[in-house]
């Protein structure tokens, strides 16, 4: 684990949502607690509904096999750590992870088997288990990304990978306009009208301010590797989707 001077918190404090640092974690679990029922009807108008299909992608790109030990954290309602259970088949474990118990329950209702409630930063797991972790678009929900780099690092097999998903704020002032006025007025306002959840709505508001005060890539990467891990990279897709990749070293 690191000290305190060591910590790198995703962002900054968000008053509009919670006052201080120590508050964050329950007002977030709480968002997402009360929002589970609508995640995947937002994730799907969100994305056009290419969402499931470019996560499958991504995760061929890293590569899974039959009988791999997988642990998707941050798994929400459980899309990625179904793709994942299904490609490592009967042989092999997925264990979807995640603080909310709301959407552990999606996850379920999906047909993901193994489901548990935790942090990433508080890995309840051994070392050395998991042949892959991965995280897709809950990098930015942690509190201390230095710390919940070492629990993936020490979770992973030697020679196992990391896989994290995140969206990232374009870096084209055009880009980083349509994408702002997508992400903060339309999708909230869709979900207000399609979904009639007041809090579902401000999830959506709140996931656009992580996005836009997220620290930027290059910090990702540096405390990747400063965490250990090894083969670190950022791969881009339409100039807004990231998938950082990592390795632990082979003992």
């Amino acid at each position: 684990m690191t000290d305190a001077h060591s910590r790198v918190a995703p962002h900054p404090v968000l008053p509009d949502y919670y006052a201080s640092e120590e508050a964050r974690r329950q007002r977030v679990d709480q968002m997402f607690d009360d929002s589970a029922e609508h995640y995947d009807w937002i994730n799907s108008v969100m994305s056009f509904g290419s969402g499931e299909r470019y996560r499958q992608q991504a995760l061929s790109r890293v590569g899974f096999e039959p009988g791999m030990s997988v642990l998707d954290a941050g798994s929400g309602t459980g899309v990625v750590a179904k793709l994942e259970q299904d490609m490592v088949g009967e042989s092999g474990i997925t264990v979807a992870l995640d603080p909310s118990k709301g959407m552990l329950g999606e996850a379920k209702k999906r047909g993901v088997r193994l489901a548990t409630q935790g942090l990433g930063e508080r890995l309840p797991f051994g070392d050395d288990c998991f042949d892959r972790v991965t995280m897709s678009y809950a990098l930015r929900h942690v509190v201390d990304l230095r710390v919940l780099f070492d629990e993936y690092r020490r979770v992973l097999k030697p020679g196992g990978k990391l896989l994290i998903l995140e969206i990232t704020r374009p870096d084209s002032a055009v880009g980083h306009a349509l994408l702002n006025f997508y992400m903060k007025t339309i999708v909230p306002t869709l979900t207000r009208v399609f979904r009639r959840s007041a809090e579902a709505e401000e999830l959506m508001r709140y996931y656009w301010e992580t996005i836009e005060h997220c620290v930027p890539p290059q910090t990702i990467l540096e405390t990747m590797r400063a965490a250990g891990l090894q083969s670190v990279r950022r791969e881009v897709t339409a100039g807004t989707f990231s998938e950082y990749i990592a390795e632990k070293g082979s003992a």
